[in-house]
């Protein structure tokens, strides 16, 4: 039975999101998951403190950490999940079966079912500023980026293939493709330049706030396969990216978009930070749907060592070959 998305959209109350604080090896890379409240009435005290408003008119919510009501509508269908044949849905998101199985036969709503609202972060400081320092670490653990590099083996076309074209987007100063792999052309797009000058495999690279111009500065039909590492979860156009991305890919290209349950949750979007690890490749699938020019995307989980490591996760499509 599909998966059916056509529902009554009912106000519900905002969810804000909170945090937890993972430590690696070393010290610099640590990172942030998101997490989330699920009773969340009243920000914590230190969030109410930080953003007292300063005018002296009062504590005031930021509209920035309050869901819209698409956020609702997801939430609303996350819940009824079960009557699809995936009982319990939300508590089996760590099942591998239940996120392949979230893209399957999806019943999409007529019109793309998020709001504004939704793709607001709780810094909505320039990201120019955010990335301005370089950030020489990881941001999955190494089990995660083996099973993404081995993930990248398998999907990509053979290293040294004449004509191919691959854009890495939201680069940095590593793209986890596999050793010694390479391309004639290897094209990194991310926020940092330094990062992205010490990326080995890139063979040029465009800095480019995609948050603030989404338009790839690229011709139709020149790119064979796109990737974007535990990214997805930044961009606040994303229906303006994923356009451009099907712009251009060449018919029959391929768009891998990978994630984790790991993120800068202050700059992470609203709908991603109140959500769980299925709902995201629904929301990163949902991209592709809407967007037009894709295939029906599909979920793969490649997490390597379910609760004991990062959780890895792909949502993939093809632009149509007739696109």
């Amino acid at each position: 039975m599909a998966n059916r998305l056509g529902l009554t959209l009912q106000q519900k109350n905002p969810i804000l999101a909170s945090v937890c604080i993972h430590h690696h090896t070393s010290p610099s890379s640590t990172s942030i998951s998101c997490a989330f409240d699920s009773h969340p009435q009243k920000l914590p005290k230190t969030l109410k403190k930080k953003y007292k408003d300063r005018t002296s008119s009062g504590y005031r919510t930021p509209r920035r950490v309050v869901l819209g009501i698409g956020a609702a509508f997801w939430a609303q269908f996350m819940s009824m999940a079960g009557n699809t044949g995936f009982k319990s849905f939300a508590a089996s998101a760590r099942q591998k079966s239940a996120i392949e199985q979230v893209l399957k036969n999806v019943e999409w709503p007529e019109q793309f079912p998020f709001k504004e609202e939704d793709f607001q972060r709780f810094d909505e400081s320039p990201d120019t500023s955010f990335y301005e320092s370089p950030r020489f670490v990881t941001h999955i653990d190494n089990p995660a980026i083996a099973a993404l590099t081995k993930y990248y083996s398998e999907v990509f076309p053979p290293s040294t293939t004449p004509g191919i074209a691959i854009l890495d987007m939201c680069s940095s100063w590593v793209s986890h493709f596999p050793a010694g792999y390479k391309q004639d052309r290897i094209v990194g797009m991310g926020m940092n330049e330094e990062e992205l000058k010490r990326n080995p495999v890139l063979t040029e690279y465009v800095v480019q706030d995609l948050n603030v111009n989404p338009k790839l500065p690229f011709e139709d039909n020149s790119f064979d396969v796109i990737t974007n590492v535990v990214s997805v979860d930044y961009l606040t156009k994303p229906m303006d990216v994923f356009k451009e991305m099907s712009r251009i890919l060449k018919p029959g290209g391929l768009a891998v978009m990978s994630f984790s349950n790991r993120c800068f949750w202050t700059k992470a979007i609203s709908i991603w930070t109140s959500t769980g690890d299925a709902d995201h490749a629904m929301i990163v699938g949902s991209y592709f749907h809407y967007a037009g020019g894709f295939e029906p995307p599909q979920a793969v989980d490649i997490s390597p060592n379910p609760g004991r490591s990062d959780p890895m996760y792909i949502v993939y499509s093809r632009k149509l070959a007739t696109a």
